[in-house]
């Protein structure tokens, strides 16, 4: 629960920051000393004049002042805007439907129209629509919840357990995203058909951990795996776990077992689409943009093209272009507006870039009124 005196809204993290601070009794050179961080990045941050965008820094300084990192972050925002109510509110639903059972002769529900349904919301995940994703989600997971039960056949309980572990997996995430991820741990062990622990359950774990502020957990979640080739995702993940924990040499050796297991275009495109993001986290921004640049844009989906431009973004402020990182930005809200919106980093990188742009000044305040940032 926050306390009375502590900023609300989603505003910038380093005014939390200072709170949290001033409440543990310390002062910027004692929380920098505990947290490895620089004492002047420590005083910016605080009065505003620096931004948060390395998840590292994040994870030290939540770790440092024993906080969760959605204490700083100001996670699950205030909804700003009908799209952002109607998914908050899918967090209630979601909670709802753990408690729910379902008698054996419920009504039978056509499997078919299920894998249709789970479709359609796979889709809008990958869309980055994260509206569309949350109105669908409460009722598929009730129905493959129900579908589960009522199976008649070895056949029908494997395809319902299958369909009911991907509906969970989209909600665990969107829950993530949201900022509930006490609620999205909840969903995405609830998504485990049995004692086996499928990859895609696996990846969105170790996702959470890293949301969490928590490499080390992330990188023995990953280890967890046993077949040798998992695919790019683990090793992706297990990457910025490692970039977070300040390891570049153990980063660097991890995208490069990524790259040679990508199995196409597509997935070359998101291990370089996520060296971008690992570059930002060990402060290089030179290469970060350079990686971004490369990046084949077209063969990523809505979402994954928001987090590239997010990423491009903050490369381009970090060296001084602050109009090319908001039209960046201005970009990613086109393509994912909640995305963009919710995202605790472009938060942050919005709200610095409001008195840092000329040409496109009235962009990032149009896109600041819009996430409720002024």
């Amino acid at each position: 629960m926050r306390e009375v005196d502590e900023p609300t809204g989603g505003g910038p993290l380093g005014a939390r920051l200072a709170t949290w601070r001033r409440r543990r009794g310390l002062t910027p050179d004692e929380l920098a000393s505990r947290t490895g961080l620089e004492l002047d990045y420590v005083t910016e941050l605080e009065a505003g004049r620096d931004w948060m965008d390395r998840r590292g820094r994040l994870a030290a300084l939540a770790a440092g002042l024993r906080l969760d990192v959605a204490d700083l972050t100001g996670q699950p925002y205030t909804p700003h805007g009908e799209d952002h109510a109607a998914v908050r509110a899918t967090a209630f639903h979601l909670r709802r439907s753990l408690h729910r059972q379902y008698p054996g002769t419920a009504s039978r529900t056509v499997l078919e129209d299920l894998a249709e349904q789970s479709r359609a919301a796979a889709q809008a995940d990958g869309a980055g629509d994260e509206c569309r994703l949350a109105l669908a989600l409460p009722e598929l997971i009730e129905a493959t919840d129900r579908a589960v039960v009522i199976a008649s056949s070895a056949a029908e309980r494997e395809e319902a357990n299958r369909l009911r572990a991907q509906a969970h997996l989209l909600g665990s995430g969107l829950l993530r995203r949201l900022g509930y991820k006490d609620l999205a741990w909840v969903l995405l062990h609830r998504a485990r058909p049995g004692t086996r622990e499928p990859l895609p359950v696996l990846v969105e774990e170790v996702r959470l951990l890293i949301d969490l502020g928590l490499p080390e957990q992330a990188l023995t979640r990953a280890a967890r795996a046993e077949d040798a080739d998992t695919g790019w995702e683990l090793s992706v993940l297990g990457a910025v776990a490692q970039a977070m924990a300040g390891r570049r040499l153990e980063a660097e050796k991890l995208l490069a077992t990524a790259i040679a297991r990508a199995a196409d275009a597509q997935e070359s495109a998101l291990v370089l689409a996520a060296r971008a993001a690992v570059a930002v986290e060990f402060g290089d921004a030179a290469e970060a943009a350079d990686h971004a640049r490369a990046t084949d844009q077209a063969r990523l989906g809505g979402a994954h093209r928001s987090s590239l431009l997010i990423t491009a973004a903050a490369a381009e402020a970090r060296q001084g272009r602050s109009d090319q990182a908001a039209i960046h930005l201005v970009e990613a809200d086109a393509e994912a507006p909640l995305r963009l919106r919710l995202a605790p980093f472009a938060r942050e990188l919005i709200v610095a870039l409001t008195n840092r742009t000329t040409t496109q000044a009235e962009a990032i305040r149009d896109l600041a009124e819009r996430a409720g940032l002024r």
